[in-house]
């Protein structure tokens, strides 16, 4: 018999897979459980949809993170901070001050865990940002600090 998993069976398979079980195992386990349903037409074609939709949604993330690239790839943003002797500052220049300046300047939703610094901003400068966009796309920025007035 054949049947659609509704969640994930400890040696059998995950969820939304399709799976050819002996007829006992369907009626007397999976099916009174509620693991599973079997596998009618109707059933494998909202499962098709499903992969379908899923896999549009991940083109589009895929297109908006090229196109955010491109925006942003070889920019400069500019932070002020206040500092003191020797060209160093009161603290440090975070991924939430740099996010907050790329959303403000590029109109973009950026999170502040896809910031990567190499280490931390704490003196006067330029310095080198990765921006991962999405899994295999990074755009790489320059964040200029500045002596605030």
């Amino acid at each position: 018999m054949k049947v659609v998993l509704k969640v994930d069976v400890k040696g059998s398979g995950k969820k939304g897979e399709v799976l050819n079980v002996s007829d006992g195992y369907a009626r007397n386990y999976l099916l009174p459980r509620g693991l599973a349903v079997e596998a009618s037409a109707q059933v494998l074609n909202e499962i098709k949809l499903k992969q379908e939709a899923k896999d549009h949604h991940l083109a589009v993330e895929k297109q908006q993170a090229e196109d955010a690239k491109k925006q942003l790839d070889g920019k400069t943003i500019k932070l002020f901070a206040k500092g003191g002797t020797e060209g160093r500052l009161f603290g440090s220049v975070t991924a939430k001050e740099i996010t907050e300046e790329l959303n403000k300047q590029f109109k973009l939703e950026i999170d502040k865990r896809k910031v990567s610094l190499e280490n931390d901003i704490k003196a006067f400068g330029t310095y080198t940002v990765e921006v991962k966009l999405y899994a295999g796309i990074a755009a790489k920025i320059f964040v200029m600090v500045g002596e605030a007035q």
